[in-house]
Order: C-alpha cells, then sequence, then structure tokens
C-alpha cells in the first residue's frame, strides 16, 4: 500500500472512525446541539470553536494541495462565525466532513516521493511532517472535545 493511502486513511479515521484510538469525530459530535455546541466550559475553548480549528489547518492545507499558497494564521484559526441555530450548526459540521474528505482524497493523489518534498516554504518542512502532524493535531484537540463533552454531561448541560 502506498504512504498517500495510509495518510488518508487515517485522516478519515480520526474524523470518521476506524482508527487505532476509537474515538473519532462524526461519533463524538452525534447529537450535540448547536447550544451545547457553544457552552463555554470553564475556560476551554468550547466544542465549536475547537471543531472549526481543527477543521481550520485543513482547509488551509488542502490549498497547498490544490497547489496554491499556504495562508493560515493561528490567530485565525479560533475565530469563527457565530454559531445561533441548529442549521448553522448542521451545516458546519457536514462542511467540515466534505472538506476532510476532499483532503484525504487530495493526500491519495500524492506520489511517495512528493512526500519528502519542502511544504510551501522551507521553514514548514515536508508534506509528510505537515500532514502526519494534521492528524497529530486533531487527534490532541478531539481529546479536548471528549472531555468537554464528558464534563457537559455531567452538568447535565447534555
Amino acid at each position: 500500500m502506498y504512504l498517500s493511502s495510509e495518510i488518508a486513511n487515517h485522516i478519515r479515521g480520526v474524523y470518521f472512525g476506524g482508527n487505532w484510538t476509537d474515538a473519532n469525530f462524526r461519533d463524538c459530535l452525534q447529537n450535540i446541539s448547536w447550544q451545547q455546541a457553544t457552552t463555554k466550559v470553564h475556560s476551554f475553548n468550547t466544542i465549536a470553536t475547537l471543531v472549526f480549528h481543527t477543521s481550520y489547518f485543513i482547509a488551509a492545507v488542502t490549498q497547498v494541495l490544490k497547489g496554491n499558497t499556504l495562508q493560515a494564521s493561528d490567530k485565525l484559526s479560533f475565530s469563527h462565525p457565530p454559531i445561533t441555530c441548529q442549521q448553522e450548526w448542521d451545516n458546519f459540521i457536514n462542511k467540515v466532513w466534505e472538506d476532510v474528505e476532499v483532503f484525504a482524497s487530495l493526500i491519495e493523489e500524492l506520489s511517495d516521493e512528493e512526500f519528502w518534498k519542502i511544504f510551501s516554504e522551507e521553514k514548514y518542512g515536508n508534506y509528510y511532517s505537515n500532514l502526519t502532524g494534521i492528524i497529530e493535531h486533531s487527534h490532541y484537540h478531539l481529546g479536548q472535545i471528549v472531555l468537554i463533552k464528558k464534563i457537559l454531561v455531567e452538568e447535565n448541560r447534555l
């Protein structure tokens, strides 16, 4: 199997299931209302903000995979439009699923040699480190979402 297929499968695994950790965004976000997704717990980011943050970087790297320049800012990655109703939340989540699938499909098109090429600029390293970094980053924030969800359940807000 090619490296591109393996990495694409890992991306799909963290978002749609079937990964080694048995945790994924789709299952975790199932049955979460827009109010719960936007509820502030302690000083943590909201679930909606964390989902936006991870999807922001997927969208930015997708643009590079499409041949465009990298345009991303960590500062902007936490600034999402307000979510004020269930339809906005549902639309947002559905867009995340679509973006992840496009991202994974573009990864599958890479040759094994391309993984070792410079990603956008030399300071960002190679494609391999950026794509596996997206996986690590997504798992990290998925863990935060899982904990926030547990707190909401314990406080009878979910």
